[in-house]
């Protein structure tokens, strides 16, 4: 593990990472998290029922739009050419609540962790937004890295999938 902040300078203070004399590599990041909610609302969701629509649609786009502008979001970020984005909203009905996944990729010198990082936390943020109405106790959780492959750093992996399921 590197203990070193990258994002200090040697004064201490804050700083873009030089990222000039890296090479360009594919970089790919997938990140995840899940929305609790009550039953009822889940299966309201399912139904298509709620107030504002199309939740599902609503939440990819959002969660997509999200890593597009991750640079404008988060200081220090660089701002990257995306080659892919994708965000997967499941509904786990013994959650209950939506699992939510974005997987990101570019070919650059920096990772786009952030990005999908980013990707997932504002589409659980807009599943929270629509599903308010009727949900008040909804929980956004366990907003995480789960792989990111690419780069000097080489790959993470900090859970498996086997079936859709993260073990």
């Amino acid at each position: 593990m590197n203990t070193e902040l990258t994002h200090l300078d040697e004064t201490g203070s804050a700083r873009m990472v030089d990222v000039g004399h890296k090479p360009d590599s594919e970089r790919v990041a997938i990140a995840k998290c899940e929305v609790v909610m009550q039953p009822e609302t889940l299966r309201l969701i399912e139904e298509g029922t709620l107030k504002k629509g199309d939740l599902y649609t609503v939440a990819q786009i959002a969660g997509i739009l999200a890593a597009k502008r991750t640079s404008e979001l988060i200081p220090l970020c660089h701002p990257l050419t995306l080659t892919h984005i994708a965000v997967e909203l499941s509904p786990v009905p013994d959650l209950p609540g939506v699992c939510i996944k974005a997987t990101v990729r570019t070919i650059g010198k920096t990772g786009v962790e952030i990005e999908a990082l980013t990707a997932v936390s504002v589409a659980a943020l807009t599943v929270y937004d629509m599903a308010k109405a009727v949900d008040k106790t909804m929980r956004i959780q366990n907003i995480r890295l789960v792989e990111k492959h690419g780069g000097l750093s080489g790959d993470v992996i900090n859970e498996n999938e086997i079936e859709g399921l993260s073990i």
